[in-house]
């Protein structure tokens, strides 16, 4: 029987379940990005990257792009020829947007193989991060607008979640960050407990992991996605600072030390693969939330975003060696890293 009403109904409880990143995609979408207060006197210098990401994208799989209307359209696909991208991968949708960080106002797509609805959405709340960039009306309702074009169910759990905040690794575990999701800017009225059950809930997963804190200058309170990622179902990256001066060098260590600590649902320690931060990345006096842990993975490439540091290449070679099946591409995030994310946060994956 296919949904027609979700009020009241938790995915979960029908089987649902989000995959990892690293499972099958048939799309990956993109929010064409237009604000330029997100990337104050430098946001035309962001698309040639952009573009080149999109590139490396369509060469495994669909890219759906939401732009705010036909002018933005033409103006993309500007971009897109010149960066010598195949035009027959990427479909556009007049799904206005105030920003461009997909990963976090993007749809959860959740996959039951056996159900008659097999892909549904999760339409979480969004707030911009506690209330900090309004406004961000349109963006709060792009997987609805997702959801109806494709005539997919879409679940409204009620409460403020990030794509960004949560990471999985596709056999029942979640990974996130006490320093975001316990935010009192998020959802106040809720406790630890109480979030771990929606999490449980609508993303079906089995296991909920903590770690206290995120990298200094994120502006979304710690998104996980700067700091750990599962590359499979028991193996994580996670960064770490060498330089004991450097005010990310603690919080990465009792991040760390709290992973050691951590056992998977069978009873496994995790796989932890370290991976260096990058110097320092600083423009107009503000440090900037570069990691090279904000990598995306889609069918065919491993994008990670390179910061002209002596360490680009060590953490290229990290990596890789951790994806042996995909290639990894290295592309200049610099000028993107001054809207305060970068390739994962402007992506979201559709699984197959």
């Amino acid at each position: 029987m296919s949904l027609k009403d979700t009020n009241g109904i938790l995915p979960a409880s029908l089987g649902y379940k989000f995959p990892a990143e690293f499972a099958p995609h048939v799309a990956t979408w993109l929010s064409w990005p237009h604000k330029e207060a997100s990337w104050p006197g430098k946001i035309d210098s962001i698309y040639p990257n952009y573009a080149l990401f999109i590139k490396y994208l369509s060469l495994g799989e669909e890219v759906r792009i939401n732009v705010v209307d036909e002018a933005m359209k033409a103006f993309a696909i500007g971009h897109l020829n010149s960066a010598g991208v195949d035009l027959n991968k990427v479909s556009f949708y007049l799904h206005p947007t105030n920003d461009a960080w997909c990963r976090d106002h993007g749809p959860a797509f959740l996959i039951n193989d056996s159900a008659a609805d097999r892909k549904v959405i999760v339409d979480w709340n969004y707030n911009a991060w506690g209330n900090k960039y309004p406004p961000f009306d349109l963006d709060d309702v792009i997987p609805t607008l997702i959801g109806k074009h494709f005539s997919m169910p879409v679940f409204h759990p009620g409460i403020v979640m990030e794509g960004g905040s949560v990471e999985f690794n596709g056999k029942g575990a979640l990974m996130t960050s006490k320093a975001c999701l316990l935010n009192e800017n998020r959802n106040p009225h809720l406790n630890q407990s109480e979030i771990e059950n929606y999490l449980s809930n609508y993303y079906g997963v089995d296991q909920i992991l903590w770690v206290d804190d995120g990298i200094v200058g994120d502006d979304t309170d710690g998104h996980i996605d700067d700091t750990v990622r599962f590359v499979n179902e028991d193996t994580v990256i996670t960064v770490v600072e060498s330089d004991k001066q450097d005010e990310n060098y603690e919080l990465l260590q009792t991040n760390l030390n709290q992973l050691k600590a951590m056992r998977l649902l069978n009873g496994k320690q995790l796989n932890i693969v370290e991976l260096p931060m990058p110097d320092a990345v600083i423009y107009e006096d503000q440090r900037l939330p570069a990691s090279y842990a904000n990598f995306y993975i889609s069918n065919k490439h491993v994008i990670v975003p390179t910061f002209r540091s002596a360490k680009d290449d060590k953490a290229l070679q990290i990596i890789a060696q951790c994806f042996p099946n995909r290639e990894t591409v290295g592309i200049d995030s610099t000028d993107i890293i001054w809207g305060l994310g970068s390739f994962h946060c402007l992506s979201q994956q559709e699984p197959l």
